[in-house]
């Protein structure tokens, strides 16, 4: 009965946050700390510190992983899948319903659509840039982050981004495993090894035999399944890193339009929660309701076996420097293989004319320097890309 409270508590909690949480992925966690730490006190301040050092350690979306591990203290693997459908299931229906609705429009050529891209541009030349100060601070890192941005741009291949992460993480362990600090912090869950272990053998199992598998059937629902488990794998540094990767695996692919792509981008700015929840929108307009919870499935899959996995081992792997070593060559590998997307197909199929920078360069400046709110740069460039064909 305890277990049953505890969980519809949990429930209750998490899906209030899901329906306000608006900011991206460190806003999350400042609403997180107010209502878990702060207010609920379901955990003191040294712990939830440590599991966000675990999640940002991790890909994946940094704040769905720490809502999953939060729900995970209070009442085991059940605890943390609560916690997950009540923060994701809000934004995940609302952009299911705009997809089936807008799969009904002809967006032609309009002004508002070249907009929206332009916006991403700006969005993602913002991530970019933290990422970069953050994960290549030195000439090693910068070099990686080049050879991953060449590879993953002159080879273009379900392999290519697999095949460039383990490279990253065998150089950084080369170049690094002498220069980790040691970290004497502690964080203890209710999992068992064994069953750890059995989550990350499934995450790395997947990652490996999905290319195959959609090498070798004509599936479609396994391809689409490929491609959002591999994005939700390899992703560092929150939801805005995802735009890039999903654009290049179904836009230039033929499974959805330029267009409807980055309609569905600016209504995933307009909801609260996470913001992998575009996946939904993106396999909804593929296949319906049943796409838009396929993609959902996958690309939250990797976050929760990876959460899963890590949680008991946590304390060996942050002290292991030969891991942390390969860490910092995997970090500096997204930021090259983030320019790369960024370039190809975002900045290629946006910026056209000189005018096109000059609004991307506008809107950026407001995300960047006047600190507007994601939602005004969304309605600013659909307004200006409409009044930019009337000129």
């Amino acid at each position: 009965m305890n277990k049953l409270k505890s969980l519809l508590e949990i429930l209750m909690v998490s899906t209030r946050l899901g329906l306000t949480s608006f900011g991206g992925p460190v806003a999350h966690l400042g609403y997180f700390h107010s209502e878990y730490v702060r207010r609920r006190k379901w955990m003191d301040e040294k712990s939830y510190a440590d599991l966000v050092a675990l999640c940002q350690f991790l890909p994946g979306p940094a704040s769905s992983q720490v809502g999953i591990g939060i729900g995970v203290m209070r009442a085991g693997v059940l605890g943390g899948i609560v916690s997950f459908i009540g923060f994701t299931l809000p934004s995940v229906l609302a952009l299911i319903i705009f997809a089936i609705v807008l799969n009904t429009m002809d967006f032609g050529s309009a002004g508002w659509i070249h907009g929206l891209k332009i916006v991403a541009v700006a969005v993602v030349a913002h991530a970019i840039m933290g990422m970069a100060k953050n994960l290549t601070p030195d000439l090693q890192r910068k070099a990686i982050a080049l050879f991953a941005l060449v590879g993953t741009l002159l080879w273009q291949t379900a392999y290519s981004q697999v095949a460039v992460i383990l490279i990253s993480a065998l150089i950084g362990f080369l170049l690094f495993k002498q220069h980790i600090e040691s970290d004497t912090d502690r964080i203890k869950f209710p999992i068992s090894k064994s069953f750890a272990v059995v989550c990350l053998s499934l995450f790395f199992g997947l990652l490996v035999l999905l290319p195959i598998l959609r090498e070798a059937t004509s599936l479609n629902w396994i391809a689409m399944f490929d491609s959002f488990y591999r994005s939700g794998s390899l992703v560092f540094g929150g939801g805005h890193v995802v735009l890039p990767l999903l654009e290049r695996e179904f836009v230039p692919t033929g499974w959805i339009s330029e267009e409807a792509f980055l309609a569905g981008y600016g209504a995933a700015q307009a909801v609260p929660g996470p913001l992998f929840t575009f996946a939904a929108y993106i396999g909804a307009v593929i296949d319906g309701w049943k796409g838009g919870l396929l993609a959902t499935f996958a690309i939250f899959l990797p976050a929760f076996l990876l959460i899963l996995g890590a949680l008991p081992f946590w304390d060996a792997l942050r002290r292991n420097v030969k891991v942390k070593a390969a860490l910092m060559g995997v970090n500096a590998a997204v930021v090259g293989i983030l320019i790369s997307a960024f370039y190809f197909p975002i900045w290629t199929s946006s910026i056209l004319e000189p005018i096109d920078f000059a609004f991307a360069a506008i809107l950026f400046s407001m995300l960047v320097y006047w600190k507007l709110p994601p939602w005004v740069i969304v309605v600013t460039g659909a307004i200006g890309g409409t009044l930019m064909t009337l000129i």
